[in-house]
């Protein structure tokens, strides 16, 4: 299945796969269409952003709703909009669950308002926000109906809880998450793991591939060339081989 990306503000970036990149923070959302589920990988900053990607969804889709979730990491730009997507099933990396609840959940909202959100909306958020119901340790494959993707906890890194998502194909997608950033420098706040970030970037290239599309949680769709001279600048930064 193909659809009108372009028509919702979307990129179409291979046969069923397409992404959007969000306003003010400049995180990606992405779609993976197949014939009986689809699945969104990452939700957006606020339950206004989450609703907004929710109906976009189902209008590329025809009316059907997004039936998985994938969380990239537990930053107030990536999760705040999931609970937007009511009886979806959401994965993320393992021990993910713990940042968003209890205290996690209180570290979110303060930061989420200190990068901008305005506080209403953030404690609307988190007040709702939905932990995963499965937890990805390795690899986990997910059935979309034709079309099987690959989620892989390929960190910590960027946080202590990153999520990668394989799409195959006659092009390899693959959805890094913050693990790769092309707007901007990698950011690393105090959840990062930098003795460990190289390493997460060695294995999204080994999950793609040379010929992959590698799509960042901010900026354009980069190459793996890309992903290796980002992985090198962090092992130079972090002083790590």
């Amino acid at each position: 299945m193909d659809v009108r990306w372009e028509d919702y503000g979307w990129e179409r970036v291979a046969d069923g796969v397409g992404r959007r990149r969000l306003p003010v923070w400049d995180a990606t959302t992405a779609l993976v269409v197949g014939d009986k589920g689809a699945l969104l990988y990452d939700t957006g900053a606020t339950l206004r952003e989450g609703a907004e990607i929710r109906a976009q969804a189902q209008a590329l889709m025809g009316g059907r709703r997004v039936t998985h979730i994938a969380l990239s990491h537990p930053h107030f730009d990536h999760v705040l909009g999931t609970a937007a997507f009511a009886g979806t099933e959401v994965y993320g990396a393992v021990g993910v669950d713990t940042v968003l609840t209890g205290a996690g959940r209180d570290s979110l909202r303060t930061d989420a308002v200190r990068h901008g959100v305005d506080e209403a909306d953030a404690v609307e958020a988190t007040d709702v926000l939905v932990a995963p119901h499965h937890l990805v340790c390795g690899e986990w494959t997910l059935e979309l109906g034709g079309r099987q993707v690959l989620l892989a906890n390929v960190g910590p890194g960027h946080s202590g809880h990153d999520l990668a998502v394989l799409v195959p194909g006659s092009r390899e997608v693959v959805l890094c998450g913050d693990l790769v950033e092309e707007s901007g420098d990698p950011q690393a706040g105090g959840d990062a793991i930098p003795s460990r970030w190289p390493a997460a970037l060695d294995r999204l290239l080994q999950l793609g591939g040379e010929d992959a599309r590698y799509v960042p949680g901010h900026g354009a769709v980069v190459d793996a060339a890309f992903v290796r001279a980002q992985r090198d600048e962090l092992a130079r930064r972090f002083g790590v081989s």
